[in-house]
């Protein structure tokens, strides 16, 4: 990795020239076509990724497989760095989005490195923080959402007067209206219009018009009912989302509390004091 594109990692800009140098003769350069897998979640980590030019997509899988994109690295971005630190396996897919070259840090380059320049260690668990409130936001965006509201969105016309219509049929209107129509129909026809009914007894014309009238409400109920069960699903979705948004989230608590349980008392500040000191 050339000293120019090493300089544009916001993470070793402060970098003097001889550690900026001696990272150099540590990274080596990897070419990766679209769609490369680099590591899945799992997988040891023995290297750090910096990103020269390309595009890296982070993700992770459900238990049902789906993919949830966490985040999009881009020019100057890093990523690998958190197997690095607390030795435990990826977590997290890293796939090539574009003809991507990579500058690679193993393991044990990584590790003498961030002894001899502390500061870098700051600088990563504060990218580590921006991140996670990233991931944070991208969790929050995709599962604290309402379900009436995301329904709603999705009604058409024809939902809507289906719901209209269903909403009428089952309601107290409809039978106070249906009872008031037989009424007014037995009446016009028996006593009213005497010799000329149009629908004498025993009212063939209005049994007719309530087989009509059945026959079309029946499925139109039925549609309504189907957009409720689309609607338990969705909702049944959004409570699966907030799981593993908790999941994710007590998984992230438990990996930090071991990462402080293995770290000595020592914070990198006090270490680099101590370094002037000698």
């Amino acid at each position: 990795m050339k000293m120019e594109a090493l300089r544009s990692v916001p993470l070793f800009r402060a970098l003097d020239e001889e550690s900026a140098r001696e990272l150099c003769e540590l990274l080596t350069s990897r070419d990766v076509s679209a769609g490369t897998e680099l590591f899945h979640r799992g997988d040891d980590g023995d290297s750090m990724y910096l990103i020269e030019h390309g595009r890296i997509r982070i993700s992770v899988k459900d238990a049902d497989g789906h993919d949830t994109p966490l985040a999009e690295m881009g020019n100057g971005d890093f990523f690998g760095e958190m197997s690095l630190l607390d030795g435990h396996a990826r977590s997290a897919d890293a796939i090539a989005s574009a003809e991507t070259r990579l500058a690679v840090l193993p393991r044990t380059a990584f590790r003498s490195f961030l002894r001899k320049n502390p500061d870098i260690a700051l600088g990563i668990l504060t990218a580590l923080t921006h991140r996670l409130r990233r991931t944070d936001d991208l969790l929050r965006h995709r599962v604290s959402r309402n379900a009436n509201e995301e329904e709603e969105a999705r009604l058409t016309m024809a939902d809507r007067a289906a719901d209209l219509i269903a909403e009428f049929g089952g309601s107290w209107k409809f039978i106070g209206f249906s009872v008031g129509f037989f009424l007014a129909w037995v009446a016009l026809n028996t006593w009213l219009l005497h010799d000329k009914a149009f629908d004498p007894f025993p009212y063939v014309l209005l049994n007719l018009v309530l087989g009509m009238i059945v026959g079309l409400q029946a499925p139109i109920i039925i549609m309504s009912q189907n957009r409720q069960s689309q609607k338990d699903r969705l909702r049944a979705d959004l409570d699966y989302r907030v799981n593993l948004k908790n999941e994710l989230l007590l998984s992230e608590v438990l990996r930090r509390l071991d990462v402080l349980e293995a770290q000595p008392r020592h914070s990198p500040e006090e270490h680099f004091e101590s370094s002037l000191r000698v």
